[in-house]
């Protein structure tokens, strides 16, 4: 089982380009991926975002990239036939208007900082590969983190599963004695009001047969039982389980709510808020995983 949050960062390099990746991982119902790269490399996108869907299901990833050039050892260098067509247009245009145009060396070196050498051109497919493999390893600090976490999350929801199981144990067991105990209080009513019935008189057990049925919450606690076992085998299934414990869960909450309001007891109506607490707890849990 694993967690919907993590981090991871990594790097990348080439003899022209840096490529720093972080990537968070945070709580979302659906997957959602989220990628900022340079204007320049939009085009990488989508591959990036598949790349992610293809190891999780779930959660908001933000991935940021950064590229940075790296500086050439051997200093400047230019494309000298780019400079040259530079200076022939502004020639031209400075003869059309009339301008007296002398380049000096502080001009050339402008134009040479600012026109583009092929030797800084990069290989789209070179970079695509570099940021691939800096986000690959990225991911798989997320991954890590989110499996660790996701571990820990399994124990804290084992351990509620089980005060749940407990709470149920107690209402079953108590669950036992309600008829019994209304069977009493019946008869101790109808002494006190000065009728004599006895609890072989027909009306008498009309009323307790009809009490008994109201009250009677067999079927939830079967219920309940197998809910809850398969919530706990669920907990060690591998893969994204998060879903199917919150459809758990509003089974489980929706059957405790059922016992409530059928067992006519206050001891098991306290088991029963006891455990309704215990329930949210557990779903906001279940929130964060996969």
């Amino acid at each position: 089982m694993n967690s919907m949050t993590g981090f991871g960062r990594a790097r990348a390099a080439s003899e022209k380009l840096d490529v720093s990746v972080e990537i968070s991982s945070v709580n979302r119902r659906n997957l959602e991926v989220a990628v900022a790269l340079p204007r320049e490399w939009k085009i990488l996108e989508r591959g990036l975002a598949e790349r992610v869907r293809e190891e999780l299901q779930r959660g908001r990833l933000q991935i940021s990239v950064l590229l940075e050039r790296r500086l050439e050892s051997e200093g400047l260098h230019w494309d000298e036939n780019a400079v040259n067509s530079v200076l022939d247009r502004l020639g031209e245009l400075a003869s059309r208007r009339g301008i007296d145009f002398q380049p000096d060396a502080s001009l050339l070196f402008r134009i040479a900082e600012c026109v583009p050498s092929s030797r800084d051109e990069l290989d789209t497919a070179a970079v695509a590969d570099l940021v691939h493999a800096a986000v690959d390893d990225a991911l798989v600090e997320v991954l890590v983190m989110r499996r660790r976490e996701g571990r820990a999350l399994a124990d804290d929801l084992e351990g509620r599963a089980e005060t749940l199981t407990q709470l149920l144990r107690e209402i079953n067991f108590r669950a036992k004695s309600v008829v019994p105990r209304y069977r009493n209080i019946l008869l101790e009513r109808l002494q006190q009001a000065g009728l004599e019935l006895d609890l072989n008189d027909e009306r008498v057990l009309r009323e307790i047969a009809l009490f008994a049925d109201r009250c009677d919450i067999s079927e939830e606690v079967t219920r309940l039982g197998s809910h809850l076992l398969q919530f706990r085998e669920t907990l060690s299934t591998p893969g994204p389980v998060g879903r199917k414990l919150e459809f758990l869960m509003q089974e489980i909450n929706r059957e405790f709510n059922t016992v409530g309001a059928k067992a006519n007891d206050l001891e098991i109506t306290g088991y029963v808020l006891e455990a309704k607490g215990e329930i949210e707890r557990v779903r906001e849990q279940v929130q964060n995983v996969e």
